[in-house]
Parts: structure tokens; sequence; C-alpha cells
């Protein structure tokens, strides 16, 4: 199949395979599994912080980090799209008892600063209580500007606000700007790392803090029934994707302006270049266009989208160039029935 649903489609690589059948393990609710702590302190190292925690997914990595930075009853700002508020059932208002307050994003997926000073509520039985400020990068795609972070981190800061990043993607934003991870990372009292997109892990994120968070992350974990026992074994895979997958991130990223490329001489779709800042695509589908039909014609073809008037294609290790191709020219033929 070619599959342009999403990079969380990635099969883990021959190596990761290996690691997997060779890690060293215990019970890491115990702390005993070698292969986590090992991941855990590199991790930390890496990206400038004091500890870090492996969790089974982005979803709980995120949710960990709120119910950590915030108590019941306070309220966590963040955008209108940010996927912790749009895409994660709830999860910190349901669990944490913790109170969203979504702001606009812009195009380029920021928050404007403005917005994000009014929003923090006044200290006021009325109110929640504002606690911490939530970004995303990268955002549908899109790359925020490190100047744009370093005044968002000193507004938090005069604010007495906490902030985290959800870094599901940051490895892609850090390759589009051709700069370590750990330079989006410095902006941030918190860090989500999704290991098992682009960069191939079967599973896992990594979240990263200081001891103190960290600490208390562990237990919420715990409480939420993410304590795992031998995972070393994912733990050997999630090693590999930080030191061995971040920079072939750049494939994909070539390969995404090229999909995006072709399709836009076609007339059924119109497409933004300037929003093709990494893995991603959206195209928008002009006209009467049965696209859900088209989708269903692609998958008999062995080619996998998410049908929607806006198209999100998503490039990943397993997309080459000549699967765009074959996408391609597969599109055109049904078009031109």
């Amino acid at each position: 199949m070619i599959d342009f649903r999403s990079d969380t489609v990635t099969k883990p690589t021959a190596a990761m395979r290996a690691a997997i059948g060779a890690a060293d393990v215990g019970d890491d609710v115990y702390g005993d599994d070698p292969t986590v702590n090992y991941l855990e302190d590199m991790a930390a190292d890496m990206f400038g912080f004091d500890a870090a925690l492996f969790t089974s997914s982005g979803t709980q990595a995120n949710l960990l980090a709120l119910m950590s930075h915030c108590e019941r009853g306070d309220e966590y700002l963040c955008g209108q799209q940010a996927h912790n508020y749009r895409f994660e059932g709830g999860g910190a208002a349901v669990l944490g008892s913790i109170q969203p307050q979504p702001l606009n994003n812009q195009t380029d997926g920021s928050i404007l600063l403005a917005d994000i000073e009014a929003a923090i509520k006044p200290d006021d039985v009325h109110f929640a209580r504002t606690r911490l400020l939530s970004l995303e990068n990268t955002i549908g795609g899109k790359v925020l500007p490190q100047s744009y972070l370093a005044d968002a981190q000193a507004l938090a800061f005069e604010r007495g606000l906490k902030i985290h990043l959800d870094g599901a993607r940051v490895a892609n934003a850090a390759v589009a700007q051709n700069i370590p991870i750990a330079d989006i990372t410095q902006y941030f009292d918190s860090v989500s790392i999704c290991l098992s997109k682009g960069l191939c892990a079967p599973v896992g994120s990594i979240l990263l803090a200081d001891e103190r968070l960290i600490k208390k992350a562990r237990r919420w974990r715990k409480v939420l029934g993410g304590g795992m026992r031998q995972a070393g074994i994912l733990a050997a895979a999630a090693q590999l994707a930080l030191t061995e997958q971040v920079e072939r991130l750049a494939e994909d990223h070539d390969n995404a302006a090229y999909l995006a490329s072709q399709l836009s001489t076609i007339d059924c779709f119109t497409v933004d270049m300037s929003l093709v800042q990494t893995n991603m695509v959206f195209a928008e589908v002009v006209g009467e266009l049965d696209i859900t039909q088209v989708a269903a014609q692609l998958k008999q073809k062995g080619i996998l989208l998410s049908a929607s008037k806006t198209l999100r294609l998503v490039t990943h290790a397993d997309i080459t160039r000549a699967d765009i191709d074959c996408f391609i020219r597969e599109l055109k033929i049904i078009l031109a029935r």
C-alpha cells in the first residue's frame, strides 16, 4: 500500500527490529528497565532537560504534562487547532478537570501574543486560574519561527505561566530550519516528542521537563494505566528514532514539495505552496468532484488517503518519489474517466 493518511503508519526499520530483539529489559514500573532508563537519560541530555519520561503515546505525554502543570480547576491556553485540544478526546477536561481556553491560530500556525495576553484570567474567584500556555510545532505541517517562540516564552515568564510544547513533529520543525531540536526545546518548561511518526519507532513518545514535574508525571502515568513493564523492547527502537531518523526527515520534506507541485498541475485541486514547509500537503478540492469516490477507487489500486474537502497528504519514510508518481498517474486516470 501507498499510504498518505499519516506518518503514524511508518514501519520500524530493520535496525529497530534487530534492536527490539536484542534489548536488555526489566520492570520499568520499578525503574529496573536499563534500556528505558538509557533512553530517558539520553533524551534529557540531547534536548537540554533535567529528566524525561517514556510514554506509550503523544496523547499520553501531553496529558501528563497538562495534569502535572495544572491542578483541578486550572486552565491552559492553546490554539483552536491544537492537537491536545481538538484530537485527544478532551482528556485534560475529562481526566484532569483542567479547562482549555482555545485561541485562534493564525495562518502560519501561531497564536497572536496579544490574544494570549488578553486570555489570561485575573486572580479572581470567578475565573479558572490560568497556569499554562501550550504551543504546537509543527502545527498543520507549519513551522513556528524561533523569534516567535522566544517572544512567547518571554510573555509566559512575565505573566507567571509555564509553557509546554506539543512537539509531536518538532524534529520536522528542526530539520526544516536546519537547526538542532534543542534550539527549539530551549524555550519550553516541558516538551512532548512523538517517536512513532516520521521517526519510525513502532510505539512511544518522550516527555521532557525538570525532575519535579517528571516525578509528578510518572505518578500520573501510573494512575492512568500507563506504567509499562519490560518496555525496553520499545525503548530500544525509540533510541534509534532519535539517533538515526531525524536527518532523514529532509527526504520527506522534499517529497512533500514534489507531491504539492504535481498536485498543483491538476485542475481539480489547489495547493498553497507557501504552506508546504515540512511533510504535509493540504490540497483544496475544487468544484463538485466527489473525493470520497476518488479515494475509494484509489484504494482499489493500493493507494490510501483520507477523503475530505481539504485533503491532507503526509509523506514519510515509506513513501518514495516513485510512489508519488504512481499516485499522480492513477489519480489522473480516475479523473479523466
